[in-house]
């Protein structure tokens, strides 16, 4: 018997209308790698979950009123997933536009210290990406900020 998949602490789900094509896209376009799809008698998917780095998301079709696919509000987003790579942001920026994805912000580099670009992708999904490209200090950071005070809690792992 297979060992039980341990999934991270927590993770999203993104619903599509045409979920299975949201998987080959997703790959295609991010690199996501499927980790489990299950599909019913009649070849619809029932679940799914795909893995980048350490985090996972899963992909389903709108199952309750109370979930809906982009398409479905108007293109409007509840939630932006975002996305810590550890190489080339720009290479996957130039990737995911070759697939098809919208890039609504281009690669930038943020006072932070982080390179970041955003899309959309077919279903509407709004997407964040980012590399530390620069280690940088709270104080460094709120100094290139302009003006922003940075309080960090506990939890913080930067």
């Amino acid at each position: 018997m297979a060992e039980a998949h341990k999934p991270p602490t927590f993770g999203s789900s993104v619903y599509y209308e045409d979920p299975m094509a949201a998987l080959e896209w997703l790959e295609r376009a991010f690199g996501f790698e499927r980790s489990m799809v299950i599909v019913d008698g009649d070849g619809n998917l029932a679940h799914s979950e795909m893995t980048f780095g350490d985090g996972y998301i899963m992909v389903g079709k709108p199952w309750a009123d109370f979930i809906a696919a982009p398409g479905q509000v108007g293109g409007k987003n509840t939630q932006m997933v975002h996305v810590h790579v550890a190489s080339d942001i720009d290479a996957l920026c130039e990737r995911a536009r070759a697939a098809g994805a919208i890039i609504k912000m281009e690669c930038e580099d943020q006072f932070y210290g982080d390179r970041t670009f955003r899309c959309v992708d077919p279903g509407g999904h709004t997407w964040n990406f980012a590399q530390t490209v620069q280690k940088l200090s709270v104080e460094e950071w709120d100094k290139a900020s302009g003006g922003l005070k940075t309080t960090l809690g506990p939890g913080w792992k930067g």
